[in-house]
């Protein structure tokens, strides 16, 4: 069964987390957070704070053991972009986008190799 956690318009640019997400899609919680806690990058302290909440989900919710969560599948989408302008020179105006990122986070038990 798989356990979700989603983060909705956190205000880091998706291009910069998804850097942080495909280095641990696939691997245990344990093991990702332990990546993300020496990793010098805001977006892998957004990343953590949603692969606690679903390991959080699955341990309350579903009765599953924390350790043996794995992480099955993790993106980062794009949301919503606030569009704000800075003035420029002789009357003109240039963009700035400040883009938000959507964090979706599954995780499920490992499967356990039984002989």
């Amino acid at each position: 069964m798989k356990v979700a956690a989603i983060a909705k318009d956190v205000r880091i640019s998706p291009r910069k987390v998804k850097l942080v997400v495909d280095v641990v899609r696939g691997r245990t919680v344990d093991e990702a957070l332990a990546i993300l806690k020496f990793s010098p990058t805001p977006a892998a302290r957004a990343v953590a704070k949603v692969i606690k909440s679903a390991a959080a989900n699955a341990e309350n919710n579903f009765q599953m053991e924390p350790a043996g969560l794995k992480i099955t599948d993790i993106s980062a989408n794009e949301g919503h972009t606030l569009k704000r302008f800075r003035p420029q020179a002789r009357g003109r105006v240039s963009p700035i986008l400040k883009r938000s990122t959507h964090i979706s986070v599954f995780v499920e038990e490992e499967a356990e190799s039984g002989t």
